[in-house]
């Protein structure tokens, strides 16, 4: 569900996107941040999917504290920002620190000037149904007392294997409560539509759909094993569905044949590095290695600003002459980040990083 980056340095460097409001980055992990600063491959290696989130994913959520996330945050949107990118939107998930944990992330988007969409991603995976409460009053106490400029909130669901029926009621009203939409994986890897079968459910949507956890445009990160079908059904819902091609290659989970369903279909990254050109290259090699429609994978970078336009749309963007200005403030300028040091980000990203490896390395 996250990635990790070709390099140590991400995008930081590179020149800014095309003019406008510059790029979205649809789906993403913060947290993951610092994966690119070294962190070590589990051996053996991984044998599917499932045991990939357990032994990796999993294990670095569940190490990560205050320190470590603001380090992985600010070094993770620095480097976005360096590359054009101007809005994320986040699933964020740390089990060991959840109160409060949204307002790190949203702090550093705040300071370095990155719109952004946030929420908890709620699970039953390590504490069972009292885990998933703490995430979603998480996301209430958030969308309740965010007052910042470039911040908004939304509600979050890991994904459907790893929480009860009940989660999802309550996920589904809460958003509804505040009027905005949930974010969830869905169908990813074909052990998420397994699960929900073996409930009873026709699908991983289905399943969703029935416990009325999807308000109008939430979010559907993957759909990789959907049918064409159940992607009508989605968009008829005015749900959005988000496809992350290099995550998707490095995990080994599919193709996302049945997306080309809809339009209504934007690109994120999962956890890689937010340079978006990056995926979308990913996206049409992949698409004309798979016979997809090749005019569909090329219009899904300008999808995500449709996606956020009801969230951030109305937060001014200029990006024009290697200059990127939001809410009025220059945020970087010619390739350099004004907002911060970008020195002293990276040089607390590299020393939370191996902390943070040796936090993950003392897990059971």
């Amino acid at each position: 569900m996250s990635g990790s980056s070709d390099g140590p340095d991400g995008a930081a460097g590179r020149p800014p996107g095309p003019g406008g409001r510059g790029r979205v980055n649809a789906h993403t992990h913060l947290y993951s941040g610092l994966v690119p600063l070294g962190m070590p491959a589990p051996t053996p290696a991984p044998k599917d999917f499932p045991e990939l989130l357990e032994r990796v994913w999993w294990r670095l959520d569940r190490a990560l504290d205050a320190q470590s996330l603001r380090a992985s945050a600010r070094y993770y949107v620095a480097q976005a920002l360096l590359a054009g990118t101007t809005a994320v939107v986040d699933h964020h998930e740390s089990p060991e620190f959840i109160d409060g944990s949204l307002d790190v992330l949203a702090d550093a988007c705040e300071e370095l000037g990155m719109r952004a969409l946030l929420c908890y991603g709620a699970s039953e995976r390590n504490g069972g149904r009292d885990e998933a409460a703490r995430g979603l009053a998480e996301c209430r106490r958030f969308l309740s007392s965010n007052r910042r400029e470039l911040v908004r909130g939304a509600v979050g669901l890991h994904a459907g294997f790893t929480v009860s029926d009940e989660t999802l009621r309550e996920a589904g009203a809460l958003a509804r409560e505040f009027d905005t939409v949930v974010h969830v994986h869905v169908a990813e890897d074909a052990c998420d539509v397994e699960d929900a079968r073996r409930r009873g459910y026709s699908g991983a949507l289905d399943r969703l759909l029935r416990m009325e956890a999807l308000p109008e445009g939430s979010i559907l990160a993957h759909g990789v094993h959907l049918t064409g079908i159940e992607v009508c059904l989605a968009a008829e819902h005015g749900l959005w569905f988000v496809q992350n091609p290099r995550s998707n290659v490095a995990n080994g989970v599919g193709y996302p044949h049945a997306l080309d369903a809809t339009a209504r279909v934007a690109l994120g990254t999962d956890g890689f590095p937010a340079d978006m050109t990056d995926e979308v290259e990913l996206a049409l090699r992949g698409a004309a290695q798979h016979n997809a429609d090749l005019d569909r994978a090329g219009a899904r970078l300008d999808r995500g600003e449709e996606l956020v336009a009801p969230h951030l749309g109305s937060i001014e963007v200029e990006l024009a002459q290697g200059e990127l200005r939001v809410a009025g403030r220059t945020v970087a300028t010619a390739g350099a980040l004004v907002t911060a040091e970008i020195e002293d980000i990276t040089r607390e990203a590299r020393e939370q990083a191996r902390r943070l490896w040796r936090r993950m390395e003392d897990l059971e």
